[in-house]
């Protein structure tokens, strides 16, 4: 990350020299550049490749833009990604094996998949929802049921009994909430929670879902102070959770 173009371009050259110095070479196909509104776009040359400037990319197993929310898209994505991680396993799901085993294997190579990350997510009622009708229709999948058959979702659940993912989902955020704010190394975690950007005017319409906008709901603006008490936050995140688990029910 660079303020100017000069700033990147130097960064990037001094990495790829001292890379080739001790054997090790940048891989140039995977490296992406980005702007943000107050950078006019140029391109970056590093040795004698030029970089591709990009509007969006996966970084760490999620989509990064800039100036845009990635979430709604990510949730898509992941959705995405859940169905194929599904479908290779599809041919066991509709097996006659019993259903403790799909259970667990469900829990351990679908559901992972799905939610890897999310509690860095920003999540409304909205996206949280599309989670659940996609896991609902692997219920149903699992079951060779369709929506047809009108069963009741409590019923295909008390069937399938694997984990909800908006429970799981939930307890992750909480559990790193809590995590980050009670560190007292001074790492990068609490300092990009207490970063304010840079002044100026804000765009016109609703201001978009912050991550920490339902947990000041629900443990108040001075959360991270509540958080301190760890006995207390535990307290709080079994209500926080179950009040997402239930949403939307």
């Amino acid at each position: 990350m660079a303020e100017s173009l000069e700033g990147l371009s130097t960064m990037l050259n001094d990495l790829n020299s001292v890379s080739q110095r001790i054997g090790l070479k940048m891989n140039m196909d995977k490296t992406k550049i980005m702007f943000n509104v107050h950078v006019t776009p140029m391109p970056v040359v590093v040795g004698s490749t030029k970089l591709e400037v990009v509007d969006e990319y996966v970084y760490l197993g999620q989509i990064v833009r800039l100036g845009k929310s990635n979430f709604d898209r990510e949730v898509n994505r992941r959705i995405q990604l859940g169905w194929a991680a599904f479908g290779k396993l599809r041919h066991i799901f509709s097996s006659d094996i019993p259903q403790n085993l799909k259970t667990k294997l469900y829990n351990q190579c679908v559901l992972p998949v799905m939610t890897y990350g999310t509690e860095t997510w920003s999540f409304t009622a909205g996206r949280m929802r599309k989670l659940k009708v996609a896991q609902r229709a692997m219920e149903r999948a699992m079951l060779g049921v369709s929506l047809r058959d009108k069963l009741r979702n409590e019923d295909i659940r008390s069937r399938t009994r694997i984990t909800d993912i908006a429970q799981r989902i939930s307890k992750l955020k909480w559990q790193w909430a809590g995590h980050i704010a009670q560190r007292t190394d001074n790492r990068w975690g609490r300092k990009v929670l207490e970063w304010q950007p840079r002044t100026g005017r804000r765009s016109v319409g609703r201001p978009p879902t912050r991550w920490s906008d339902d947990l000041v709901r629900h443990a108040g603006s001075r959360w991270m102070q509540v958080a301190q008490d760890r006995a207390l936050w535990h307290s709080l995140g079994e209500a926080y959770v179950q009040q997402w688990t239930c949403e939307g029910l």
